[in-house]
């Protein structure tokens, strides 16, 4: 925000987690500079962005005090890292899932970042002692996993290296809420993060029972969306036990050995391959053909549903 004297970097922008986190940054009011090593890509993420900012104002769904031109005008694209980079307060990359790659570009940044800056990544599962490695500015560094689709779903998980400045986490969860998101803090690294761990225990029950023919995949879904996913979208699982008793100690008093003795009957780690996957894909094609058109239309009905639901919790108290 020039005016503010800030900016937001951004890396491989033409991605939909990377055009997400500038319209959320610009929403706010916050400039932002978008960089690629392929100019082409940054040029087509702003068409995109235009496309979508105006579809998204026409429809009421625009997050943010400004109108789409004026937060529009706040994104531009560069093709210098250092000039990206210069004067910027927070970077947040965007490069595909590879840690090779992604360790190549924070080198690059440790080397062109001020002390100042905070250097974060999108990153979903890679851990930040991986990545920050050996950087002189690792006091700068964390992980800010956004939920995908980020501009729908506000999550955001931050996770710090062992030597991140607790500054550092303080100044990007104050940053995340003032774009609208909501920031959780993880006290320590630990694989898979907070969001997959919980997601990978869900999926890998499911697949066990469809795998010993309990339940059709179909039904499995509908478990989800019209049972627990309904009930999850406004409570936690630990708030869900607190009120489904009187009170927490009173859940675990109550079923606290039921509980015990269903987990030591789950399976081990499925494979996720062979005659289940078979089954499993054909179940979801019959709903859902797995060509480019028709998985595109279900995810923009999934993104509406999501923003409608958005727009919902924020207009229920707390």
């Amino acid at each position: 925000m020039v005016g503010w004297h800030h900016r937001l970097d951004g890396h491989e922008f033409d991605g939909l987690i990377g055009r997400s986190w500038a319209m959320l940054f610009a929403s706010a009011g916050f400039r932002v500079k978008l960089f690629d090593i392929e100019p082409r890509q940054v040029t087509d993420a702003l068409v995109s962005l235009r496309k979508e900012m105006k579809m998204l104002e026409l429809s009421g769904y625009l997050k943010g005090e400004l109108g789409a031109e004026e937060q529009l005008s706040l994104i531009s694209g560069c093709s210098d890292l250092r000039e990206a980079v210069e004067g910027a307060l927070h970077v947040q990359e965007c490069v595909p899932e590879n840690l090779e790659l992604k360790r190549k570009l924070f080198a690059q940044l440790d080397k062109i970042a001020d002390d100042h800056v905070i250097l974060s990544s999108s990153s979903s599962c890679l851990l930040p002692s991986k990545l920050f490695a050996g950087l002189a500015h690792v006091k700068q560094c964390l992980v800010a996993h956004p939920v995908n689709p980020p501009y729908y779903v506000p999550l955001v998980e931050l996770v710090p290296h062992p030597e991140t400045a607790p500054a550092t986490v303080d100044r990007t969860y104050a940053l995340m809420r003032r774009v609208g998101q909501s920031p959780v803090r993880l006290l320590r690294e630990i694989d898979g993060f907070a969001l997959n761990r919980l997601q990978y225990a869900v999926i890998a029950e499911a697949w066990r029972l469809v795998e010993e023919g309990v339940v059709s995949p179909g039904d499995l879904d509908l478990v989800m969306s019209d049972g627990l996913g309904l009930r999850y979208a406004f409570i936690g699982p630990l708030e869900t036990m607190h009120l489904n008793a009187e009170g927490m100690l009173s859940y675990c008093d109550r079923y606290g050995e039921g509980m015990k003795r269903v987990l030591k009957t789950f399976g081990p780690v499925p494979e996720f391959s062979g005659a289940t996957a078979e089954k499993v894909h054909q179940a979801m094609c019959v709903k859902v053909p797995d060509d480019a058109e028709h998985l595109a239309a279900r995810r923009a009905w999934r993104d509406g549903c999501l923003m409608r639901l958005a727009q919902l919790k924020h207009q229920l108290p707390q």
